[in-house]
């Protein structure tokens, strides 16, 4: 099966009263870029790719689409294979994983639809018909996330993720323990995400005047030489998120023992076929993880979930979608949701949903 044609859309998810605020960024809405493969055969597969603005990472919405236009004239005619659609990419362009991720996904949900099964089948298989997923507050005042925390746990959330830093200290700290009074003892876990935005200072004094709060904390600083100057000196588990862009830096940082898991998002590291790489490494060193991405709608909420659904349950933190802080469905009938604090696996073949593409107008490019 070959790839006969290529087109690219943009689409804007504005939030649900927003913004969102974290450390290092203010979001009020996002544009997301979708993808439609078209096989010689005639079978679609949809892909995606949202990056949050420009300064959350390396990525911004714009150089999605150069970086896709790039590759899609030499993508033509190429065998609808993960493996060697990579190959190929990273042959064409350099970096760029964020916008490769869109192809790669809707190359998993064509071959799905081609044999007939889900994404979740292709990927390994399932475990489960519904994975955990968890909540993410954004930055705010102490007392309110405290009592956005109670309101997440009485709707079956068993893990809640709050966002620090950007503000003094102080503030993180107070967050923490306000947080901590409401949840525990109930079993929810907790995770204290920084986004990059704690100097090593901050990461060392938040851990040692919380010593009795049992939270990760979740890429608190900026880089790796950061997180390898606080790793001796904290108490609490670290988890590396933004910085871990590529498998052979995870490949470093789980073989070196610099963290105790990873919040990784499937466009970042380039889609689904190396985030199950990415599994099967966590699995052999008995280290937990998300599988989330950054933000978008229910092309990469399916693959997110796909892929959360064939981890091995104890390992698994949790699968974060954007669903809860945007509009409606790109699938009216099958489109992704939270219940419960679960996600219900698509059983439909490919993706398991099928985007209703009037919403998305007419492509910003077509090859």
């Amino acid at each position: 099966m070959k790839i006969a044609e290529i087109h690219i859309y943009s689409h804007d998810l504005p939030v649900k009263n927003g913004p969102y605020t974290m450390a290092r960024a203010q979001v009020w809405a996002l544009d997301t870029t979708l993808v439609k493969l078209i096989a010689e055969n005639g079978l679609i597969g949809w892909g995606e790719t949202c990056p949050v603005g420009p300064t959350y990472a390396e990525s911004h919405a714009s150089g999605a689409r150069a970086a896709l236009a790039q590759m899609a004239p030499d993508l033509l005619g190429a065998e609808v294979s993960p493996l060697g659609l990579h190959r190929r990419m990273d042959d064409l362009l350099n970096g760029h994983n964020y916008a490769k991720a869109a192809i790669d996904i809707a190359a998993h949900d064509l071959l799905g639809k081609l044999y007939g099964i889900s994404v979740s089948t292709l990927l390994g298989g399932a475990v489960t018909d519904k994975v955990p997923s968890y909540y993410a507050t954004g930055i705010g005042a102490p007392d309110d996330i405290a009592s956005l925390a109670a309101e997440k746990q009485a709707e079956g959330y068993l893990r809640l993720q709050i966002k620090v830093g950007g503000r003094p200290v102080e503030l993180d700290i107070e967050t923490i323990r306000k947080v901590w009074e409401v949840i525990g003892g109930s079993g929810m876990r907790l995770a204290v995400d920084g986004n990059r935005g704690w100097t090593t200072r901050d990461a060392l004094r938040v851990s040692r005047e919380c010593p009795d709060i049992p939270f990760i904390m979740e890429q608190p600083c900026n880089t790796i030489e950061d997180l390898q100057k606080i790793r001796p000196q904290v108490g609490h588990a670290i988890y590396m998120d933004e910085n871990s862009t590529s498998l052979n830096t995870i490949i470093t940082a789980a073989g070196t023992g610099l963290v105790d898991g990873f919040g990784m998002k499937v466009t970042r590291i380039g889609g689904l076929h190396p985030m199950r790489a990415f599994r099967d490494l966590c699995e052999a060193r008995n280290l937990p993880h998300t599988c989330d991405d950054s933000w978008g709608g229910d092309i990469i909420a399916a693959a997110c979930t796909h892929i959360g659904a064939t981890v091995k349950p104890e390992l698994l933190e949790g699968v974060w979608l954007a669903a809860p802080y945007i509009e409606g469905n790109y699938d009216p009938e099958n489109g992704i949701r939270i219940e419960g604090g679960r996600i219900r696996v698509p059983t439909g073949p490919g993706l398991g949903i099928t985007p209703d593409e009037r919403r998305f107008g007419v492509p910003v490019a077509s090859f």
